[in-house]
């Protein structure tokens, strides 16, 4: 099939996702923003909203004058017992919230508008069952401490002999002074008492040396540096040819605050379990790459899927991976699968892509920059086989824990949240909470433990094919 026309059966695919999707929702039946109940604590406030139905949100900050805003779609406000499209006022004595506004800007979304008492104020959204509501917690961003930094209030040091071209403290800063020149005829080693010796300083550390010195030591052998090996495909890339090497990698552990992801046949929350293996992935990557960690995310905090990447980018990250838990209509469905960014016309791979691109707030005016973005990624060949090594050490891992079902492989998908990446990037279904037997085994820290080892030895052994250095290690040396 020419590649044009499987590129329009890709778009025809995706806007049919996008089509459907909207029909959904328009079938569905309008929530309600029942009750608002506000709680001034010690160091924050907190505000509770009752809503009946689904909680989908978005939420933005605006200051001149300060206040934030949330967007509840598909509901209507119905604060005293039906529905009421006029706005209507929350009073409050807090000392960091003024007042709460309620209406339905616009049909089917009930806007909450917090006006704020200073624009110092933190807050962040949190979202609770049983029953469904929305908790808003607001706090100053700025804690007063009781400690107090001694070098604030006291002048800079000056020294009274020896000293030239002493620099005097620029605005809104200190500067230490220019050290003294010395001089034979006024500088003298000062005295040191022999009872003190031997001692040897080594940094800021004082090493106490009793005894007869140590003999000295061989050097330890330069370690000597590995080329690049090529691709599993025979294929060299760029980053091969370059000796790049990782440095940084970025986890990203999918969903988070509102957006809870998928949810287990007991309520395992997709946002909760691929949280704590990112964070356990993140801990053997450090300890056993000594790259530097960088995560999206590190509490159940919502980020944007378009900004997920973009911290990649700011960072200078080699590496990125995002970590999902998968779901499906059919119980059965079970495994783990690794995509990387690219276009399909596989059913199953753009059910999972709609399904994690849900939360993104992307237009249908935004389709065509999506297109040119994906088409001109530089990295798909290095992206398949990091994705082609995190696939097989996964499917490994979950083997040996007891899963018995075939190898789902690797895919690719449009997922938003690797579009833009400027280093190899993939996402991770680490199993199915739909699937009983997968939800308990996630639940379990032990497993979980188990899947970001899983993952870790698919990312080194990627790493271990490019540019890179051996560890020399003498015999009986640790």
């Amino acid at each position: 099939m020419p590649r044009t026309q499987a590129t329009i059966q890709t778009l025809a695919a995706l806007l049919l996702c996008v089509a459907g999707n909207a029909q959904e929702k328009a079938k569905s039946k309008l929530g309600s923003v029942t009750a608002i109940q506000i709680a001034s604590l010690d160091q924050l406030t907190r505000v509770t909203i009752a809503v009946n139905g689904v909680i989908d949100i978005k939420s933005d900050r605006i200051e001149n004058p300060s206040r934030v805003f949330i967007d509840f779609r598909d509901t209507v406000p119905m604060l005293s017992g039906k529905s009421d499209r006029t706005i209507q006022t929350v009073s409050t004595n807090d000392k960091l919230l003024k007042q709460i506004r309620v209406a339905e800007n616009q049909k089917g979304v009930t806007r909450l508008v917090f006006d704020l008492l200073r624009s110092d104020i933190e807050y962040r959204t949190i979202v609770a069952k049983d029953p469904n509501r929305l908790v808003v917690e607001l706090r100053s961003a700025h804690k007063e401490s009781g400690l107090r930094n001694p070098l604030a209030d006291a002048p800079p040091p000056v020294p009274t002999v020896l000293a030239r071209n002493v620099a005097t403290p620029y605005r809104g800063g200190f500067r230490m002074p220019d050290p003294p020149l010395l001089s034979t005829a006024a500088f003298r080693l000062p005295r040191v008492e022999t009872s003190q010796l031997p001692y040897r300083v080594t940094g800021i550390q004082t090493l106490e040396l009793k005894g007869a010195m140590p003999a000295k030591t061989a050097s330890r052998p330069i370690s000597p540096a590995i080329a690049a090996t090529r691709t599993s495909s025979g294929k060299q890339s760029l980053t091969r040819v370059l000796g790049l090497k990782i440095g940084k990698v970025v986890i990203d552990a999918g969903h988070g605050g509102h957006d809870v992801g998928s949810i287990g046949i007991t309520g395992l929350l997709e946002k909760d379990v691929v949280l704590d293996v990112a964070k356990r992935l993140g801990t053997l990557i450090e300890d056993g790459l000594g790259s530097e960690v960088i995560y999206t995310r590190k509490d159940d905090t919502f980020i944007v899927l378009d900004q997920r990447p973009i911290i990649a980018n700011q960072n200078h990250a080699d590496l990125f991976i995002s970590i999902h838990a998968n779901s499906s209509p059919a119980k059965a469905a079970t495994g783990v699968e690794t995509y990387y960014l690219n276009f399909t016309s596989s059913p199953e791979a753009l059910e999972v892509a709609a399904r994690e691109n849900a939360s993104s707030g992307r237009g249908v005016s935004d389709l065509g920059d999506l297109i040119k973005k994906i088409a001109l990624k530089e990295k798909i060949d290095e992206s398949r086989e990091f994705a082609s090594k995190v696939q097989s050490s996964l499917q490994a891992g979950s083997a040996k824990a007891g899963i018995v079902s075939k190898d789902r492989g690797v895919r690719k998908a449009p997922f938003i949240v690797l579009i833009g990446a400027q280093m190899p990037s993939v996402l991770s279904e680490i199993g199915f909470l739909s699937n009983p037997k997968e939800e308990a085994l996630l639940r379990k820290p032990e497993y979980r433990q188990k899947i970001a080892e899983s993952i870790y030895r698919g990312l080194s052994q990627y790493a271990g094919t490019l540019s890179h250095f051996t560890v020399a290690q003498n015999a009986g040396q640790h």
